[in-house]
This record gives structure tokens, C-alpha cells and sequence, in this order.
């Protein structure tokens, strides 16, 4: 009998007797159930498993994809729910499902049993013809459930972006290292988050995604510099993952809160760059102001006032080493821009600043007087702001503000020239700049993220040799407030992003540009800030530049420029 398969025939025993020739019928069926018990045992049956189409390229969870999810509980659906591909698609003729009996029903019929067991030997036959192909050995049910489930699992997901507290990596428990070892870092793991910006820029979301199950695995907010500055970008790059267009999942009031105010005023303390920032400021105000008896400092961010305690401590010390010599009176003056986003931070506090300023005066004999105003820039001038021509000595202090005063990027008035201009034309003595030396305001998102990458990882390496010895929260609050100002600064666009610093070379321009020329920072001035970093922080890493014509001073760890300050006139 022919077996429907070309170039087969059906089991003849041969052409002698006892009932050995004949065909397939002509043999008992105790002898034909032997025979095919054999062809199981000694055979290997296998089912055909197809290449897995794009359907297993699993999709992570982008803004409406969601997540494809198989478990183990059912193999039975698992098998069935896998995609087939057609024939035509393998080039392949379509093979039959093949059909697996453990055993032959006693009560069926001779005919039955014989279609069956039939049935099977020709898929038993069909199984010889594809030796080449990929198969997965039959055996216990559970066997083959963790075989297929092995094959379709994929690797462990990104928490669901839309949820933004799993989303992002959680900076509110940073503390100082721990003596648990980090998880390894992929190689080129900096490389890999300039790929993920770039692959987000232009919408590949499966790649950049992809990047970030890898990269968030290695992020450790307790590990080394490397590890957190990893915990800090993919916190950045998973915030405009989330809100693409909006760029920003972390709104500004994070960066309005008290505690990102109380981290900021603890990152001027603890860094060394951005404490000599402070400390040349001063230095270079007192000596403009030198043998001035009336001093008048125009202040758009006092802070917490620990710029003007050390300010009174150094004027208390000139008096001391020149006793004959008058004190000065100085007087600050707090100006609030109620426009500004950040003007709620600190203003209901600013009293009770002004009030330590003015006890800490008393205590060291200096005269100090101490008031706020409130003005938008647009009325900024000498006479809303109460000063003296030609009575006083007038000083405007800036570090770390102009950062945060929206450009011509954000808003086609560009408030930060009009600023500086307005400030020009109250004709100041001195104005003292410090900012971060980074350009987050109008470079794109890729470059802001290799600016950040390059800027933040040297912040957090000096940060680690700063605070050496210390094991308190301190140092966790910096770096959370440091995450807060870096997702926002990459991650932000538009209006959103507020924190918008730029590098030397343009606040030059713009200072030109609104009328100012730069001060030389005199031999003293200098000579006391490298003397300042020598003993205060005497790690090697940390050094100064000088500019050219000591017209600006960096500070820099290990050679990466992190601020700068200047003087102008």
C-alpha cells in the first residue's frame, strides 16, 4: 500500500510466509502495536519549532506599547498561542501537527485502532525527512514548559514609564557609599548613554529603551562616582523617555522645593568649587571697595547668607590688623523678582536671614544694614532699588544666578540681557559672576547629555574626595539636589528647563554686549584663593586656573573645569 509519501512504502516483513508478507493490514495487531512501541524507543521525535518572528523582539513599555507577557503556569496555551509562520515563509511544505498517543484505546474497534496507529507511523516516517532542522527533545510536560518558557521569556523590564516614582531611580535615600560592591558597569557605559540620547533624538525608542534595562541595572545611588553619575543620567534619559515632548517628567516645583534649597546651600558648602566661587566674589568685592566708607551690595540671591557671614568675618579682620582705620557701612540689599519661578523658595525666610546678618554684624562691630525689595527686572533702576549716587560705593553680587534667568531660547524678550543690561546702567563699582562651567542653555539634547556626563561625573568625583570623611546624610542630600538640577537640565525644554548655564566664553559676550568690561582679579585676590584651596582642601585633584590676565578664575577636579568666577565693570 503506498504511504502517500513519494519514494516510501509501507512495512512489508518480506515475501514469506506466517503471515510475515503483506501489507500493513495483513499483520495482527498485537504484532503492529510491538513494532510501533519499538519505532518509539528507539526514534526521537521531535517537534519542529519555528524561528521566532518579530513578534519576540519585545516592545518594554513606550508611552502606549505595552509589555508582551508569557508565564509558565500553562505550557499547553503557551504552545498553542505561538505564532506559526506559513509555509511560504521557510520555503518549507507544511508539516501536519504531530499527533502523540501514549497508549490504544482497548474498547475501539481493529479499523480504529488501525487508522490510528497508522496515522502515526506516517508522521513517525514524516519525522526522518528534515534532519537538519532545529528541534527541542520531547520528554516530561514540565521539561518542555521550561524549554519554551526559557525561549520566549525576556529580560527584565524597565519598570512602566508611565508610572514616573518606578520609572526613575529614587535619589531620596542617597547616602555615601556603601561597603556592598556595585553592580558591574557595561563597558563603554558613557558611550551607551550618548547612544540612548541619540537613539531618543530621533525616535528610536525600542533601542534606547533597550539601553536602558542594561544601564539601570547598573545605576547605584550608594555606589562609586561612576555608578551614580550612571543613576543620575538614566534618571535624566528615562524623563524624556516618558514625556518626549514635553522633555521632563520631574516638575520645576522639585526644584522650588525647601529641600532643594536646603541641598543647594549644602553644595556651596561642601564643594570646593563652588565655595571658591563665593569666597572670590568676596575677595574681589572688598578689594574694589577698599578705603570705601559706604558700601552698597546689590544682591539677587542672598541664600541662606553664608556669602555675608564670611563677608563680615574677613572686613572684622581687616579692622582688627588696622585699628585705626573707620569701619565701613555696608549695606546689602535683597531683591526678589516676583516673576521668577524660585521667588517663593527662600523669601519668607529672607527676614530671618537678614536678621543673623545683622546680629552677626553687632558681634564683630561691623555696621550692617540689611532690606529686601521686590521688583520685576523691567523696574530695576537706581531709585526703586534706593541707592546713593556719589554717596555710596555700589556693588552688585551674582554668582550662581544668572543661570537661572530665562534667555533668548525661552522667551524672545530674553530677560537675562535685559538684566544685565539694567544693572550696567546703574553704573555698580564692581559685578561679581560665578557660574558652572557647562552649556545647558542652547545646546541640543545630545550634546547637553555628553556636557552633563562629562560636568556631573567630575562634580560627583570631587564631591567623593571632598567629603572623605564624612558619613552622614549631608553629602546624600548634595547629590540628590545635584540629580534634581541635572534632570532637569538634560532632560527639559523650553520653559521647563530653568537650569540653562553657559560656558566663559559666552557670558563674555553677553557682558560685553550690555556694556561691561572685565576686571582683572588682582595678585592678592588670587594668591588668597589658591592659598584658601591649599589648606582648606588639599587634595592634589583640586586646583585653580588662571586666565589669562587673571581676568576669570576656574575650579577644577582633575583638570575638568567645574566653575568660574570673574569681576566686571
Amino acid at each position: 500500500m503506498a504511504s502517500g509519501i513519494p519514494g516510501r512504502k509501507l512495512g512489508y516483513e518480506g515475501s514469506g510466509g506466517g503471515g510475515g508478507g503483506g501489507n500493513l493490514f495483513k499483520r495482527t495487531l498485537a504484532d503492529m502495536e510491538r513494532q510501533l512501541q519499538n519505532a518509539l524507543l528507539l526514534r526521537s521525535v521531535r517537534q519542529r519549532t519555528q524561528t521566532m518572528p518579530s513578534i519576540f523582539s519585545f516592545s518594554y513599555g513606550v508611552g502606549g506599547l505595552v509589555c508582551n507577557s508569557f508565564t509558565a503556569a500553562e505550557p499547553q496555551r503557551l504552545v498553542s498561542s505561538l505564532p506559526s509562520a506559513s509555509s511560504s515563509e521557510f520555503g518549507l511544505p507544511r508539516k501536519p501537527e504531530l499527533l502523540l498517543v501514549s497508549s490504544v484505546p482497548e474498547d475501539r474497534s481493529p479499523v480504529s485502532v488501525s487508522d490510528q496507529l497508522r496515522e502515526l507511523e506516517r508522521q513517525l516516517l514524516l519525522d526522518d525527512e528534515d534532519e537538519a532542522e532545529a528541534s527541542v527533545s520531547c520528554g516530561s510536560a514540565a521539561t518542555h514548559a521550561e524549554a519554551i518558557q526559557r525561549l520566549i521569556s525576556p529580560p527584565p523590564l524597565l519598570a512602566s514609564p508611565t508610572n514616573s516614582s518606578s520609572s526613575t531611580i529614587s535619589f531620596a535615600s542617597c547616602s555615601p557609599p556603601s561597603s556592598m560592591p556595585s553592580p558591574p558597569l557595561p563597558p563603554s557605559s558613557r558611550q551607551m548613554l550618548l547612544d540612548t540620547a541619540t537613539a531618543l533624538g530621533e525616535g528610536n525608542l525600542d533601542a534606547a529603551t533597550a539601553n536602558l534595562t542594561l544601564l539601570k541595572r547598573a545605576a547605584d545611588t550608594r555606589g562609586d562616582a561612576e555608578h551614580r553619575l550612571m543613576a543620575v543620567m538614566v534618571t535624566a534619559l528615562l524623563s524624556r523617555l516618558n514625556h518626549p515632548q514635553v522633555g521632563i517628567s520631574h516638575p520645576i516645583a522639585d526644584l522650588r522645593s525647601p529641600e532643594h534649597f536646603a541641598a543647594t546651600q549644602m553644595l556651596y558648602s561642601l564643594s570646593p568649587c563652588f565655595k571658591l566661587g563665593f569666597v572670590t566674589a568676596n575677595s574681589a568685592i572688598l578689594d574694589a571697595t577698599k578705603d570705601e566708607p559706604k558700601i552698597h551690595i546689590l544682591d539677587f540671591e542672598v541664600g541662606q547668607g553664608g556669602q555675608y557671614a564670611a563677608l563680615i568675618q574677613t572686613v572684622a579682620e581687616r579692622l582688627r590688623l588696622r585699628p585705626a582705620k573707620s569701619p565701613p557701612a555696608i549695606r546689602i540689599t535683597a531683591i526678589i523678582d516676583p516673576s521668577s519661578p524660585f521667588t517663593n523658595i527662600n523669601a519668607g525666610n529672607l527676614r530671618a536671614v537678614g536678621d543673623r546678618i545683622k546680629k552677626l554684624a553687632e558681634r564683630f562691630r561691623v555696621v550692617l544694614h540689611f532690606n529686601i525689595v521686590s521688583l520685576r527686572v523691567a523696574e530695576l533702576g537706581a531709585a526703586s532699588l534706593g541707592c546713593e549716587t556719589g554717596e555710596e560705593t555700589l556693588v552688585v553680587n551674582l554668582p550662581f544666578v544668572l543661570s537661572r534667568v530665562p534667555d533668548e531660547s525661552v522667551s524672545p524678550e530674553n530677560p537675562r540681557d535685559e538684566l544685565l543690561r539694567r544693572v550696567c546702567a546703574l553704573r555698580p563699582r564692581l559685578v561679581a559672576i560665578a557660574e558652572q562651567e557647562i552649556n545647558t542653555s542652547t545646546a541640543p539634547f545630545p550634546a547637553r547629555l555628553a556636557e552633563a556626563c562629562r560636568h556631573y561625573g567630575a562634580l560627583l568625583e570631587s564631591l567623593e574626595a571632598a567629603a572623605q570623611d564624612s558619613s552622614g546624610p549631608e553629602r546624600g542630600r548634595v547629590e540628590a539636589g545635584l540629580a534634581r538640577r541635572a534632570v532637569n537640565a538634560v532632560a527639559g525644554e523650553g520653559a521647563e528647563r530653568v537650569e540653562r548655564c553657559e560656558v566663559l566664553g559666552k557670558w563674555r559676550a553677553r557682558m560685553s554686549m550690555a556694556g561691561f568690561e572685565p576686571v582683572p582679579l588682582g595678585p592678592t585676590v588670587v594668591e588668597s584663593i589658591k592659598a584658601r584651596l591649599a589648606s582648606s582642601w588639599p587634595n592634589p585633584g583640586f586646583t585653580v586656573k588662571e586666565d589669562a590676565g587673571s581676568l576669570a578664575l576656574g575650579f577644577a577636579w582633575m583638570n575638568r573645569v567645574l566653575t568660574v568666577a570673574s569681576a566686571w565693570r
